[in-house]
């Protein structure tokens, strides 16, 4: 069950970081402005600061689950079968 689990959550971090990425290049709005006699043409970079936010946010998530994910697979059970609980 746990091995169902850790790929459920690896799955769902892959979506994750990928949305992240989209969501990064999302926020980048480039604007380009011609040229005059007198001023060169330029182009100008805006970046949108909620979809920055969201990106950084869906990649911090995705990173946990990826630690979570690869805990539940290594991780064996902490106490020792055999033990009675103290009371």
């Amino acid at each position: 069950m746990k091995r169902w689990i850790a790929l459920v959550e690896l799955g769902f971090a892959v979506l994750f970081l990928a949305c992240g990425v989209v969501s990064w290049r999302a926020a980048r709005r480039t604007t380009e402005f011609a040229g005059t006699e007198e001023h060169p043409g330029f182009a100008a970079v805006r970046y949108v600061p909620p979809l920055l936010l969201l990106a950084c946010a869906l990649v911090m998530v995705g990173g946990l689950l990826v630690i979570d994910a690869v805990a539940r697979s290594y991780a064996r059970s902490v106490a020792r079968r055999g033990i009675e609980p103290m009371i």
